[in-house]
């Protein structure tokens, strides 16, 4: 009676993704990007949720400072929902471009990849400031 807006067959479920389920090769555009897009976006809540809770274990006692982890939780999320898409699609499409098929392995990689540059960016540009 009702049909699905999308094939649920052409993607792989969350878990399939993060728990590295899917054997077979990422040969499409969107396979590919929702692939690193999901790395990038589960890395970058881990990332920032234990920055989070290291900010509220030592900013408890401050009167504004204890909510500053929620503003890190939310660019946890804001981060790869931006910057993370842009960049996800431009690994897909090179891959893509240059017929080169994916590994699940490889789009880990990539998507963890990414959490870590942006961390890294982040501090250091925090600290050339200081």
């Amino acid at each position: 009676m009702f049909s699905e807006p999308y094939d649920t067959d052409e993607l792989d479920a969350i878990v399939d993704v993060v728990g590295l389920r899917s054997q077979a090769r990422l040969n499409t555009f969107r396979e590919m990007w929702y692939h690193v897009f999901l790395w990038a976006l589960f890395s970058s809540i881990f990332i920032h949720t234990c920055a989070a809770l290291v900010a509220f274990v030592t900013l408890r006692r401050h009167k504004f400072g204890r909510f500053f982890s929620i503003l890190i939780l939310v660019m946890g999320f804001l981060s790869p929902a931006t910057s993370g898409i842009i960049s996800s699609a431009v690994i897909a499409f090179v891959h893509r471009a240059s017929i080169f098929p994916m590994s699940p392995i490889i789009a880990l990689f990539w998507g963890v990849g990414q959490t870590i540059i942006s961390a890294c960016l982040g501090f250091f540009r925090i600290l050339a400031t200081l």
